[in-house]
């Protein structure tokens, strides 16, 4: 007599909804996208003590049959594919057909539902799958399901459920997906009574935002539109400033389904390259259409893992719709938002006394007599003995009559100049200010280091810098420094307000943009040692690091085995910062060892640029004088990306002159 026995459908039904409902919040996902398959228009979804107790979802779709409802609760039964060739091309978010099903054998189940708008539906009710009641029923048009005593008669799985906040958390999340993934359907959910979340459905995405996750985040997001031949891209994404621990606020959005996908997380973030903090990660909402037979949806029961057949092209296309927003967008962060201003007049104004108005100055011929700010009175850096020497960097370009002003050593020349452009205070001429002091050769020279004008290096080699589009991206506004804050923030101002720079990160934006083109090309600067490093590792550390050294010579370092787990370092390139060669050298090893997949250079060369940028750059708590600020004003203007860090810090933050007067109430 066999021993294999096919198992009757209650059990069936049961081992089924160990696959498709884990917890409540697999419950409330099933039913939500069956109300959306539906074309409703508005669902209310109604949970108690995290879903346990009660589940309550109710549409105002089209609703199911009379003569469909009990079959819509057995195994396989579904309307929304009829043969195989339909699983490649699938539109709908439910079609397993084992939802309904699954969900009645683990609790207890009431349906009232309605396919008109005649009044007459029909009612079923179901306990552990077995049908109690089938009747008809006064019922408006669309479904109304009430899931209670979830697991009632599974106590096993009931007893690894978390705690009720957990359980609605997960619920919560999942309806903010839905919201955000169709922001044409309005959402309410409820727990215990209290509403959680609530969206209006008019279509604009930017208010589901808002609705989730607060106003202040949706002033913040920039909208990103991008079409190739196979996808489209749409939605938000924020600004570096308003970022996350984790990469929960990523939601991706595929043909109208919220996905869980790694990849195309990572293609984001890398869009934003150093233009975010150390483990920070963005806020974004991605509605990306496709063609449904590039699209595996049926990889696991709950949908959320799906697999595309071309997503290299699928990544690469993500990253750069991405980067060309955030390339094309100023990102200097305001300490305090403005109120918008309106055209009435504000109530109270408070009397204005001008008493100091310094008269403008004629700008002056530029001579040997010049300020120290001009490129030919600012020392050279010392060049190097093995007689390699950087490209001489062409004049300082004067882009407009506001620079020549600021060399001549006046006043801010700028359109409204002498004229209250800042409100009726203009700015005093420098050397009315303050005594000019002669920069400190030593500051200057870690100032401009080898730092030539890096945005004519690069093209001179045809190499990019960074790969960017090719189009005219916004600069760091004109600045003009009037003094430093604590040894570490240049204090600066214009006719729109009042700016802080740190100090530290401009330098190190400077002096990442200038070694991550130097690195474009190491074996050209690389020099032999006389004595050369010895660098230990571990026997294990040793094996990685000997199939690897031809990676290292790309970047400029040379390393020699010298027998066990003992390496010299032969050469490296000079230019790295001086007395900080061994440990940048040790850290570059360091990471290509921590490369367990095969290295990629590009982020070789983004990490040693950023180590090289952070050991050569002036640190906080040291004093700069007036032309020393300029200097660095000047060459960060000159980056291409001057708002963050290489680490993702913001370097210029941003004081209005509207917000200035109102916290001295001259504004009220």
């Amino acid at each position: 007599m066999g021993i294999i026995r096919v198992l009757d459908d209650h059990i069936a039904n049961q081992i089924a909804a160990g696959e498709v409902v884990e917890r409540p919040s697999s419950v409330v996902k099933e039913l939500v996208e069956n109300a959306i398959d539906a074309g409703s228009t508005r669902i209310d979804v109604t949970v108690e003590d995290g879903g346990l107790t009660l589940i309550r979802i109710a549409d105002n779709g089209g609703g199911i049959g009379a003569d469909d409802l009990e079959r819509a609760f057995q195994r396989h039964a579904t309307s929304k594919i009829s043969s195989g060739k339909d699983l490649f091309h699938i539109r709908t978010l439910g079609f397993r057909g084992e939802a309904l099903p699954s969900i009645a054998a683990v609790s207890k189940v009431e349906c009232v539902t309605a396919a008109d708008d005649s009044g007459l539906g029909r009612r079923i009710e179901l306990a552990g799958g077995q049908v109690l009641a089938h009747e008809d029923a006064a019922a408006s048009r669309g479904t109304d399901i009430r899931i209670k005593e979830l697991f009632y008669n599974t106590p096993a799985r009931l007893k690894y459920m978390k705690t009720i906040q957990t359980e609605l958390g997960h619920i919560s999340d999942f309806i903010y997906r839905l919201a955000l993934s169709h922001p044409e359907i309005a959402f309410l959910l409820k727990h215990n009574g209290n509403t959680l979340v609530q969206t209006i459905g008019n279509g604009d995405l930017l208010s589901v935002i808002a609705a989730i996750y607060g106003t202040g985040v949706a002033k913040k997001m920039l909208a990103v539109k991008g079409e190739s031949l196979d996808y489209r891209v749409s939605g938000y994404i924020c600004r570096p400033e308003e970022t996350r621990a984790g990469r929960h606020a990523i939601s991706t959005i595929i043909n109208g389904r919220y996905i869980r996908n790694y990849p195309v997380a990572q293609a984001l973030i890398k869009a934003y390259h150093t233009l975010l903090p150390i483990n920070r990660f963005p806020i974004a909402v991605l509605h990306i259409e496709m063609e449904p037979s590039l699209l595996d949806v049926n990889v696991h029961p709950s949908k959320m893992e799906v697999r595309f057949s071309k997503e290299p092209e699928l990544l690469e296309f993500v990253e750069a719709t991405a980067a060309g927003v955030l390339r094309g967008t100023a990102h200097i962060p305001q300490a305090a938002q403005p109120q918008a201003k309106t055209a009435v007049k504000p109530a109270v104004i408070q009397e204005q006394l001008e008493l100091y108005r310094p008269q403008p100055q004629p700008p002056q011929a530029t001579s040997a007599a010049a300020p120290a700010r001009e490129q030919a009175a600012l020392p050279r850096p010392p060049q190097p003995e093995t007689g390699w020497r950087l490209p001489q960097a062409p004049p300082e370009p004067v882009p407009d009559d506001r620079r020549e002003a600021r060399s001549a050593g006046g006043s801010f020349a700028g359109p409204a100049a002498g004229a209250g452009a800042a409100g009726g205070y203009p700015a005093p001429a420098r050397n009315q200010r303050q005594q000019e002091q002669p920069p400190r050769p030593e500051t200057v020279q870690k100032l401009l280091g080898a730092l030539e004008d890096v945005a004519g290096a690069d093209e001179a080699d045809g190499t990019e810098l960074l790969p960017e589009p090719k189009r005219s991206l916004p600069k760091l506004p004109e600045l003009d420094p009037i003094g430093q804050l604590h040894g570490t923030y240049i204090v600066a101002q214009n006719p729109e307000g009042l700016y802080l720079i740190d100090q530290h990160a401009a330098h190190e934006r400077i002096n990442y943009e200038y070694y991550y083109e130097l690195f474009g090309r190491p074996q050209e600067a690389s020099q032999e040692l006389l004595v050369p490093i010895t660098l230990e590792f571990t026997p294990s550390e040793a094996e990685v690091l000997k199939g690897r050294l031809s990676v290292l010579e790309q970047s400029g370092v040379f390393l020699e085995a010298f027998g066990g787990s003992t390496f010299l370092v032969r050469a490296y390139p000079h230019w790295l910062p001086p007395g900080e060669e061994r440990e940048i050298v040790t850290e570059i090893c360091e990471w290509v060892l921590a490369e367990r997949k095969q290295v990629d250079l590009s982020k070789l060369r983004e990490k040693a640029s950023t180590l090289c940028s952070c050991k050569a750059s002036i640190k906080a708590n040291q004093s700069l004088t007036r032309v020393e600020m300029e200097a660095l004003l000047d060459r960060l203007s000159a980056c291409r990306m001057p708002y963050t860090c290489p680490h993702g810090r913001p370097i210029v933050i941003s004081f209005s002159t509207y917000e200035l007067e109102k916290m001295f109430k001259r504004v009220m």
